[in-house]
């Protein structure tokens, strides 16, 4: 027990927490929203979400490639996949030109 205190306390777990990064930041997300939202603070929006799953995937899809064997990402990347389908499908129903407009700002395949 003294040694796990010992290692917690030490420079070598404090640098190892320094190097881990937030890949989605709360800038980031703000930036995304502003972007294909409307509004930072429109976050609700179909556009909005839809670029932040894609944000997501592209993510992802790049940690997949690095890490073939990690099986829990793998799934989360489908269901993303799914719950953009989704919006994306919403979308179309609601406002085609809309969904148009997404599909060519984000060079996502109909």
């Amino acid at each position: 027990m003294y040694i796990c205190i010992e290692f917690f306390n030490s420079n070598i777990h404090n640098n190892h927490l320094n190097n881990i990064s937030m890949y989605l930041t709360k800038e980031v997300k703000e930036e995304i929203f502003a972007k294909h939202g409307g509004a930072a603070a429109n976050t609700g929006s179909a556009e909005g979400q839809i670029a932040l799953f894609t944000f997501r995937i592209s993510h992802l899809t790049e940690h997949l490639k690095k890490n073939r064997h990690d099986y829990n990402t793998e799934r989360s990347l489908v269901l993303l996949v799914g719950k953009r389908r989704s919006l994306l499908d919403y979308l179309k129903k609601k406002d085609i030109n809309r969904y148009r407009e997404i599909i060519k700002e984000l060079g996502i395949r109909k």
